[in-house]
């Protein structure tokens, strides 16, 4: 019991943060966002009423709170997790007054391809297509970006590519943009073991290892990338819902096997993915986050920091904090928003 009480001490307390503090905001401010109340005290949306609509290929679900004219941001999710990660940091915003909006990724959830003939692909940049096809049938023109994992990687392009569309950006491990020619270079043996799970995605085994066994799969990822976090099984089944959907095995695959240069990619994105192969720098305000006990595969600071030319600041978020930011540090990642936001 008082590891645990140790726990959620160094979640709420044992953040880095800088400007004015968000326990000044409160909470009664909350605007169109259904939240309910931890024991600890935290705002967790429910994201029951789920929305849906049509964005180039597919039909995205998404979850969205806070006022309509408010600005406009837009929080990504990686592998394997889903919108659920925001649940906490989403009233923190809407609170400050934002309008925040939390798509699940193609693969996750409700959002589905409209055409059974489309191919489930996850290569790099059509993530990111996604998400502008999303803002066009929304009629967003410029958001703040958020996210961690694929979702770090995906608003990292979409700043690159589309800065037009991009205010500014708060991306966990920094800048993650790569290619399939870079991948091909081996890692040192420790690195390597870090990306396991990557060289068993690429065999028939691993495709239909983790087709049946997807659920305790990824609570594994869970546990060994967030080493310190102490999730319940409640908070873990709760985003295990969004990997029922059927397209989830495919797109995961996809991914991974695309990186390694084992499948191709469709025609179509090449033009993007050979801008993206030159590493190109990004403009746009950013913060990069860094948890203290990140397990996961993650690049050192110091080697992207001059990757952003803009306004840029690096944090390093202390107290146990792994690889799944927004969910284990809200308050951390909510700030970086909203300082982000105001440069």
């Amino acid at each position: 019991m008082s590891e645990q009480i140790n726990n959620r001490r160094r979640r709420l307390l044992g953040t880095t943060v800088a400007g004015f503090s968000l326990l000044e905001l409160g909470l009664g401010g909350l605007a169109n966002a259904q939240a309910a109340e931890t024991t600890s005290g935290a705002r967790v949306a429910s994201f029951e009423n789920l929305r849906q609509i049509n964005a180039g290929t597919l039909s995205i679900g998404y979850a969205e709170a806070g006022p309509k004219k408010g600005p406009v941001v837009i929080l990504l999710h990686g592998w394997p997790y889903d919108i659920h990660a925001f649940a906490e940091v989403t009233p923190l915003l809407t609170a400050a007054g934002y309008r925040v909006i939390v798509p699940y990724l193609r693969g996750y959830g409700s959002t589905h391809f409209l055409s059974a003939d489309t191919p489930r692909n996850g290569q790099q940049a059509v993530v990111a297509v996604d998400i502008i096809a999303l803002m066009d049938a929304l009629k967003i023109d410029k958001a703040v970006l958020g996210g961690f994992d694929w979702g770090a990687r995906t608003v990292n392009i979409m700043a690159a590519l589309w800065p037009e569309r991009c205010k500014a950006m708060v991306s966990v491990s920094g800048y993650l943009i790569g290619s399939q020619e870079a991948n091909r270079a081996p890692l040192p043996p420790k690195a390597e073991l870090t990306w396991w799970y990557q060289f068993y995605f690429a065999t028939e085994r691993g495709q239909a290892g983790y087709d049946a066994n997807r659920h305790d799969f990824n609570k594994l990822i869970w546990h060994t990338a967030s080493p310190k976090w102490d999730f319940d099984d409640a908070t873990f089944e709760r985003s295990a819902q969004s990997f029922n959907n059927p397209d989830h095995v495919a797109v995961v695959i996809h991914n991974y096997r695309w990186r390694l240069g084992l499948v191709q990619g469709e025609p179509q994105y090449d033009e993007l993915e050979k801008r993206l192969a030159m590493a190109p720098t990004i403009s746009v305000p950013t913060i990069t986050l860094e948890g203290d006990a990140n397990g996961a595969a993650h690049p050192d600071p110091s080697a992207y920091a001059k990757k952003f030319t803009g306004k840029y600041q690096h944090r390093n978020i202390t107290g146990g904090i792994g690889h799944n930011l927004p969910q284990e540090a809200p308050k951390a990642f909510a700030q970086a928003i909203i300082d982000v936001f105001r440069t």
